[in-house]
């Protein structure tokens, strides 16, 4: 019973510990998660698209109407002017005002409306840039993962190599003790381990170098026990019966590097057409609303409301009775509330204003002069794209198929050597072949292998540069 459970305990610590290998392997479709993720250019790609989506709502928001208020606190002392009855007073007043205006353009030459055009062009040319960025990335994680499986497959590869040597060695070693050999076909092949030993290394270095360039494109530090899971069969592409011209049409429909410069180009357009509007009158809309209060602002209040007539009186009103003053006795001042200046000395206004450009120093005229050369820059980035996409298209076509010749020859020549090193390995092993053949045979098998594993992952590089100008990227 003891035996059995240790057993069990022993299988779940394997199966635990083979769990947490798996979780730690990053599949392909990861690492591209990640890079999308956590990538500096995608990160400020997105940034500047959040940028134009700014400014596109800024424009908008330019056709609304402008509403700002203002409160002034002061203090006069001296001669000054009573802001209540603008009259000179000699004394300390307290005084506040208060405003609220508003005005909405309604006409200027149609530059609102061509800038909200504009930047709504541009803030779709930068979500296309951003998807480009993101499809540019996509494609150099692919190339880096593949990259490191190629390296990989490169590392067995010359440890297989190795492998053999040592075992040819240690034979040579038995043989070499009875005398059965000459001693240079020993250290003839101790040359041959020592080659292999050098090929793990550089191969090695390779792949931890390879495995640098996909942690920086996911920007996340760099673990040197990484692993990565292989890609399966179907999820390989085929080269097809495509072509460059229908592989650049597609790119024509697909790649957003296109499609976002066409937008820049009609931006620009727009750019020019508001940059025109500086040249025509501007007719705008004003409103305003006012008030304030004043410490020196008094009313008199009267004491009596009959008075006799004498020669030197004083009519004073008071709402629609008339009284007559005859004594300084008869009235006193009274401060006017805060409230009641407030509401009483309310005024308002509106006024509709026609600004006419005459002469600016012939700004208006410069910026559509500079507006038209952004034009021209764009068309011709626009038009250089198209070139150079269509020119990469081309290249990659004559790349890819280059690449599958040279794989079909390989796998070829590979299988030759193979079948010339078992006859030259079963010659050696006899005793009728020579050292200097064994190693000659072993060398054409092991090159034709390196280079098979590099033809292949060389021809799925080309076709997943294919698969980007089509916009079909898989993994």
């Amino acid at each position: 019973m003891k035996k059995i459970l240790l057993c069990l305990c022993f299988f779940y610590a394997l199966k635990i510990s083979a769990q947490s290998t798996d979780s730690s392997r990053l599949t392909l479709q990861q690492c591209i998660e990640i890079a999308s993720r956590q990538n500096l250019q995608v990160q400020q790609s997105d940034l500047a698209a959040q940028r134009a989506n700014i400014n596109l709502r800024q424009a908008k928001s330019n056709l609304l109407p402008a509403v700002s208020g203002n409160v002034s606190q002061g203090l006069n002392q001296g001669r000054s002017i009573d802001p209540f009855t603008n009259a000179y007073l000699n004394q300390q007043i307290n005084y506040t005002n208060y405003s609220l205006g508003g005005n909405i353009i309604l006409f200027n030459g149609f530059l609102l409306w061509n800038t909200i055009k504009q930047n709504l062009l541009a803030f779709e040319a930068s979500k296309l840039e951003l998807q480009q960025q993101k499809d540019n990335l996509t494609l150099n994680v692919i190339l880096a993962y593949l990259q490191i499986l190629n390296n990989g497959e490169l590392v067995n590869q010359a440890r297989n190599q190795a492998l053999v040597s040592q075992a040819q060695i240690k034979r040579s070693e038995i043989l070499n003790k009875d005398g059965a050999i000459a001693p240079y076909q020993l250290a003839d092949l101790k040359g041959q381990l020592a080659s292999d030993s050098l090929s793990i290394i550089n191969n090695q270095n390779n792949l931890e170098s390879a495995k640098v360039t996909l942690a920086q494109y996911m920007n996340v530090p760099y673990q040197a026990n990484q692993t990565y899971a292989p890609l399966t069969a179907e999820q390989l592409a085929s080269f097809g019966n495509n072509n460059p011209e229908s592989i650049y049409e597609a790119a024509l429909e697909q790649l957003g590097l296109v499609k976002a410069s066409v937008l820049r180009t009609k931006s620009a357009a727009k750019s020019v057409s508001a940059a025109r509007g500086y040249l025509y009158p501007t007719l705008s809309f004003n409103a305003s609303a006012n008030t304030n209060y004043s410490s020196a602002a008094s009313r008199s209040i009267f004491v009596d409301s009959v008075r006799q007539p004498t020669n030197d009186y004083v009519n004073l009103q008071n709402g629609s009775k008339s009284y007559v003053i005859t004594n300084q006795s008869d009235y006193r001042q009274e401060k006017i509330s805060y409230g009641n200046q407030f509401k009483n000395n309310y005024s308002s206004s509106f006024s509709v204003g026609l600004q006419i450009p005459i002469f600016a120093n012939l700004a208006a005229r410069n910026r559509i002069s500079l507006a038209k050369l952004d034009l021209k820059n764009a068309e011709l980035v626009e038009q250089t794209t198209r070139i150079q996409l269509k020119q990469s298209v081309e290249q990659a076509f004559f790349n890819t198929t280059a690449s599958y010749s040279r794989y079909q020859t390989l796998q070829h020549q590979v299988v030759a050597y193979t079948e010339s090193f078992k006859a030259t390995e079963v010659k050696f092993n006899a005793g009728v072949g020579t050292s200097v053949d064994y190693t000659v045979a072993k060398n054409k098998l092991d090159a034709a292998n390196i280079n098979l594993i590099s033809a292949r992952y060389d021809y799925i590089l080309r076709l997943k540069i294919l698969d980007y100008y089509q916009g079909k990227l898989s993994w």
